[in-house]
């Protein structure tokens, strides 16, 4: 069958020489990171933004998104991790959620935009496809880790889970959904159209609104996480709610009300400046 393939981790690490221990999760995220700064710096020429500004920036976001993103998955799962405090620190094990580094990089996004006297929603716009990119690439981590997968599953397309990371209910499965590759796919899917709506924008005759990207990307790609999360086994847990799933919700509802605000409304989107005091909220 065509669509038949079976995924199994060769192994976590990357490379081991000695003490010397590289491992496929602080790879692809360290890559994300170098290809994400490249891209959004590309992408700033094209709306007249300064792409050392971006550079910038992103040390901050790096700062606060990848500690925030950690502290986020540590709080939800601290009967586990009270129990061996050391690894608390591990992120090279992996466990980081990326909503946790969404909401760290808001806010350093704001304070950054707010010093350098400029707009959050421009930056914004520059930064959501590299983050879709970066997700696309870093969920690639789980697949070496063998972790964040779904629910047991005889489908064509299948992903092999050694018994050591099985959880103790579905010990006597072997195949499990591949929920890192759905969402990759899906992550890669919402970068192609941010970027068809940037490129777009420039070239039409009426031009989006700033902040457009940042609204599509909260949209987009919280509608994709909302049902994958559905078929995962290890959701962080809030009693009976998936943590994921309510974040996305909200996201989306944020994101919806934020286009309707800008396009139906036809009001401007609140921001650290005034309109007066940069061409930066202007259309492009």
């Amino acid at each position: 069958m065509l669509l038949a393939f079976q995924f199994q981790s060769p192994s976590p690490i990357l490379f081991e020489l000695g003490p010397i221990v590289i491992r496929w999760y602080g790879f692809l995220i360290a890559s994300a990171v170098l290809i994400g700064v490249t891209l959004s710096q590309w992408l700033a020429k094209y709306r007249h933004v300064n792409p050392d500004l971006i550079g910038d920036l992103v040390i901050w976001l790096v700062i606060a998104a990848i500690p925030c993103a950690r502290l986020y998955y540590v709080i939800f799962e601290w009967q586990e991790y009270a129990q061996r405090p050391g690894d608390i620190i591990a992120i090279w094990k992996g466990g980081i959620a990326i909503h946790g580094a969404i909401l760290g990089g808001t806010l350093a996004t704001i304070i950054f935009a707010r010093i350098h006297k400029t707009s959050v929603w421009q930056l914004a716009d520059l930064v959501v496809p590299s983050v879709a990119l970066g997700q696309t690439i870093g969920r690639w981590g789980n697949f070496f880790n063998s972790e964040a997968f779904g629910s047991p599953t005889n489908l064509p397309w299948k992903l092999y889970i050694p018994i050591s990371n099985r959880p103790v209910t579905y010990l006597n499965y072997e195949y499990f959904h591949p929920t890192f590759l759905y969402e990759s796919i899906w992550n890669f899917l919402v970068f192609g159209l941010l970027l068809v709506l940037f490129f777009a924008g420039l070239r039409s005759a009426k031009k989006i609104k700033v902040g457009t990207l940042a609204l599509v990307y909260l949209v987009a790609y919280s509608f994709g996480r909302f049902w994958i999360e559905g078929l995962r086994t290890d959701s962080l847990m809030l009693g009976p709610l998936r943590i994921a799933q309510v974040i996305s919700l909200i996201m989306m509802g944020l994101g919806v009300w934020g286009l309707i605000w800008v396009y139906r409304l036809k009001h401007s989107l609140p921001d650290v400046i005034s309109r007066s005091s940069s061409v930066d909220l202007d259309e492009f």
